[in-house]
């Protein structure tokens, strides 16, 4: 290999090495941003605001599944729900000026939200942490991962397992959120 040949590959590695270092803290920003808010809907929108992502930085879901999956391991006891409790499901992305910032599998406890919070939740492209910020909940991360859980998209940057809980200690949702990487571009 000549000297102009070496030359061109390092100077492609060192811009590599650049790009992944960026990303690399641009993610661990968006970790950050993340851990500051109980509400992941609500970090997203400064998150948004405060990169540029949108004119207009409002996070809405876009619903992607209906019919809910079957209950993964555990979900049950993580969420203190007996077998007779009625448990909601929503598989969305979470969107802000048109980009995809996260998809987001979300189990939650019907029983302990109002009528008009499932009605909402049920019927609407309003995102879950919008709906129940009345009930003031608080965030417990289980699991932060650079790259993504089970049943995250291919391409995912972070991904975040929480336990949402109610004031009283009382769970009230189960979260997997897998953030993309257009959330880390400006």
């Amino acid at each position: 290999m000549g000297f102009k040949a070496a030359m061109v590959i390092a100077i492609a590695g060192a811009g590599l090495v650049s790009a992944c270092s960026a990303d690399r803290e641009s993610i661990a920003r968006l970790e950050r941003a993340l851990g500051s808010d109980p509400s992941a809907t609500r970090a997203l929108e400064h998150w948004c605001a405060a990169r540029g992502l949108a004119a207009n930085p409002v996070v809405t879901a876009r619903v992607l599944a209906e019919a809910p999956p079957p209950e993964p391991d555990g979900l049950r006891q993580r969420l203190a729900a007996g077998p007779e409790a009625v448990l909601g499901y929503r598989h969305v992305e979470l969107v802000c000026g048109g980009r995809v910032l996260s998809v987001a599998h979300n189990w939650y406890r019907r029983d302990h939200l109002s009528a008009a919070m499932n009605a909402v939740l049920d019927g609407s492209d309003a995102p879950f942490g919008k709906v129940v910020a009345p009930l003031r909940f608080t965030r417990e991360t289980i699991d932060s991962r650079h790259g993504g859980e089970p049943g995250c998209p291919h391409g995912t940057v972070l991904s975040q397992v929480a336990l949402l809980r109610l004031p009283d200690g009382a769970p009230l949702a189960l979260v997997t959120e897998c953030y993309t990487r257009a959330a880390i571009q400006r």
